[in-house]
């Protein structure tokens, strides 16, 4: 309502990632909170286009310090953009994207350091007709937790009491995978180190056995899953012709996102090698 005041001739300056609390105090809005306000004052007003200015040409294919070839990505969608962020890409915080999804802006990702580059645009849609996969990232030092138990047969509640326990310890779960007698989850590093993953181990394996596999990394390829089954015979001859073994598979609910599971020690050359079987052939 404010914003809407201004005379269009005028450039308001507004002071980024600084807000106020439910009390009234003066508060920072913590990790992303520029991209934040950017995105709350672009949509409040409305705009035509939001932009948040970066150090990288916009959203990459791969991490730079990784792949030296990746490249800037033309178009994603904000649950592509989404899942990048959740799943390792440190481009926008997945916060920072509700304004603008919420009022379906468009949010131009350019670079401060080279303004001639057209960026990353964000928006609701896209054509993926021709796209196989958008980009790859990872997450790293993850834990992967194998969960098994001959009650979970059958048993509709085994699944709620698995996941009460890990309520009550404040852990909360990167990528599930299921069978009729086991899961397999992931947890991220930093949020163990929030919860009680003792006190959570502890509880879990009165209820079934439990195995922990540390140094683990997330790889996940944001994809076009209308090719699923193309893309994933190539990340699999991938993995194969490296001698790597997937630990753990799964489909995001997004429909977007791809995520393989394998050793730490494994992830720089998967993602080396992927990249440039997907973006440089």
């Amino acid at each position: 309502e404010k914003l809407t005041k201004f005379d269009g001739m005028i450039v308001p300056v507004v002071t980024g990632f600084i807000g106020q609390d439910d009390r009234g105090r003066i508060t920072t809005l913590g990790r992303g909170g520029s991209d934040l306000t950017a995105t709350v004052v672009g949509s409040a007003y409305p705009v035509d286009e939001i932009q948040v200015w970066k150090d990288v040409d916009g959203i990459m294919t791969a991490d730079p310090r990784l792949v030296k070839t990746a490249k800037p990505v033309d178009f994603v969608t904000y649950e592509e953009a989404a899942e990048l962020a959740f799943f390792g890409a440190e481009v926008l915080h997945p916060i920072s994207m509700m304004p603008a999804i919420k009022s379906k802006i468009p949010v131009r990702v350019k670079n401060s350091y080279n303004p001639a580059a057209t960026g990353t645009v964000i928006s609701e849609k896209r054509d993926k007709s021709d796209t196989l996969v958008t980009a790859i990232t990872s997450k790293n030092n993850i834990q992967l937790v194998d969960i098994y138990s001959s009650r979970m047969l059958g048993q509709y509640g085994f699944l709620a009491k698995v996941f009460t326990i890990f309520s009550s310890c404040q852990i909360s779960v990167d990528v599930v995978a299921s069978s009729d007698v086991s899961l397999s989850l992931t947890l991220d590093n930093k949020q163990s180190q929030k919860g009680n993953v003792d006190e959570l181990l502890k509880q879990l394996r009165e209820v079934a056995e439990v195995i922990v596999l540390k140094d683990r990394a997330i790889v996940s390829l944001i994809s076009n899953l209308d090719r699923a089954s193309e893309v994933m015979a190539i990340a699999f001859h991938v993995m194969q012709e490296l001698g790597i073994t997937v630990e753990m598979l799964s489909q995001g609910a997004s429909k977007v996102n791809i995520s393989l599971v394998v050793q730490m020690k494994d992830r720089e050359r998967l993602i080396q090698a992927l990249h440039a079987r997907f973006f440089e052939t």
